[in-house]
């Protein structure tokens, strides 16, 4: 580095107070902050590839209260084991009574949404819950008071647990058992349907897959940083059974496109739209057509 006799310092055949000087200053200033950009995104993809389960899957934790307490007087609190030891905690509603002799009921699994438990539900249960039907819904590990944190590996085991739990119990016909998945229990309905013999499957607030998810709502992610699969549009083009598929048509989570191709790929016996139902508002907009729509599919596909 030399002086000038003007006073102004070189460096190499550069002088600062020229215009080279200043397109060096300016270039060496844009390389660190493209260097200081890029390590916060390796850093976005590091935390995103390590903590998709929680960002999928973020639990939500609620004491669990007994059914009675919630206005189901014919339901009991069950624990269910799953096949790698993690006790889930849930309610068993028993058929509704009936004096006159008949077969075995059948049965209904329950998975609901994200953020949701057994508890937090009590209302929408009591609400929606179909007539002369074995009702199990059981809070995911890591929810409610279940054991265990929440994967997508997870969601599988728990939903064979429940399989395996209603389909023994001795008053439940399982040979007639239909799954309920809403949002991301679209993802443990369809596996059961995909490996049990199950009669039939609702699904409401569905999407196609994990990665469809990631494209819509992680846009600055390339596709390969995603670990899950959850594709319930492969899953849905296995069906054998009769399909009944809800979609909110405001709905900016799991987009009406991704409940029509889920629909379409299952072929499915109808799709019903909700006209202005955003992703958590299709039970308060759907109302009675809905409740009604639900049991009598229920009726036809399970007597």
């Amino acid at each position: 580095m030399t002086e000038s006799g003007n006073g102004k310092r070189e460096t190499g055949n550069v002088r600062e107070g020229t215009p080279q000087g200043y397109v060096s200053r300016v270039l060496v200033s844009l390389l660190r902050i493209l260097l200081g950009v890029a390590i916060a995104y390796g850093a976005l993809l590091l935390l995103a590839w390590r903590f998709q389960n929680r960002m999928a899957l973020p639990g939500a934790r609620m004491r669990l209260v007994p059914p009675a307490q919630a206005g189901l007087p014919d339901g009991e609190i069950v624990d269910v084991t799953t096949a790698d030891g993690v006790r889930l905690r849930g309610w068993y509603l028993a058929p509704s009574p009936d004096p006159r002799p008949r077969r075995p009921a059948p049965g209904l699994l329950w998975f609901y949404g994200n953020m949701e438990t057994v508890t937090g539900l009590a209302p929408i249960v009591r609400w929606l819950r179909p007539p002369d039907i074995a009702l199990l819904i059981l809070d995911y590990r890591g929810y409610g008071e279940s054991g265990g944190s929440p994967s997508e590996q997870g969601l599988y085991a728990d939903a064979d647990a429940a399989w395996a739990y209603l389909s023994a119990r001795p008053e439940v016909d399982a040979s007639r058992i239909a799954v309920y998945g809403r949002s991301v229990g679209a993802v443990p309905a369809l596996h059961l349907a995909t490996t049990r013999p199950v009669r039939a499957v609702a699904l409401e607030s569905a999407f196609s897959s994990a990665a469809d998810m990631a494209r819509v709502h992680y846009r600055m992610l390339p596709s390969f940083i995603v670990r899950l699969s959850m594709n319930n549009l492969e899953r849905a083009a296995r069906l054998t059974a009769p399909l009944l598929v809800f979609h909110g048509t405001e709905d900016a989570i799991a987009l009406p496109r991704m409940g029509r191709a889920v629909a379409e790929a299952g072929h499915a016996r109808e799709l019903v739209l909700i006209q202005g139902a955003g992703h958590n508002e299709t039970y308060d907009v759907g109302g009675e057509a809905y409740r009604a729509r639900l049991h009598a599919f229920l009726q036809e596909t399970l007597r």
